[in-house]
């Protein structure tokens, strides 16, 4: 068995990528709403700052920072898919699903990156607002829903681009 060794980093900034476990699914934007009660609940009990967040049809991205004391976003990362996976019918599942009582919905793991510098952060919060660019769900940024790319715009961060003609 694989023994992954993350950094505890009390404060970071961190950019996660979390997927499904059946690829190609539309899961995560047909149950949006489930998601985003999921994330708000956990953030709730253990608040972070969402810096980015785009929900994509089979995985999602995002950028976390985690209060100054406090490291655990493994945890959270928990809580939100178990959460979110509850009441939802049991994924494709193995034996090993079953022994550790997971609903198969979710791979196992998360990919995570921890933030170094201003560059760092600009790049990764670049890349949650254009993954349904990149992915051709959207011809632009503002075009899809399930981004944080619009709370930005509300808070005037910056401003739409006039259509080209």
């Amino acid at each position: 068995m694989s023994n992954y060794l993350r950094p505890r980093l009390p404060g970071a900034t961190v950019f996660f990528s979390v997927a499904l476990a059946q690829r190609g699914s539309s899961l995560l934007i047909d149950e949006v709403q489930r998601l985003r009660h999921a994330v708000a609940r956990t953030k709730t009990e253990r608040p972070f700052i969402i810096d980015a967040f785009v929900v994509l049809p089979d995985h999602l991205h995002c950028v976390w920072t985690l209060p100054e004391r406090d490291a655990d976003y493994a945890t959270r990362w928990r809580l939100i898919k178990t959460r979110f996976s509850q009441g939802l019918p049991r994924g494709t599942r193995r034996a090993s699903h079953i022994a550790r009582r997971e609903r198969g919905i979710w791979q196992r793991r998360f990919w995570e990156h921890h933030i170094r510098d201003d560059a760092d952060y600009h790049w990764h919060l670049r890349f949650c607002w254009n993954a349904p660019v990149e992915q051709n769900l959207a011809k632009t940024p503002f075009n899809w829903p399930f981004s944080s790319i619009h709370r930005e715009l509300a808070m005037g961060h910056f401003s739409r681009p006039e259509p080209q003609p």
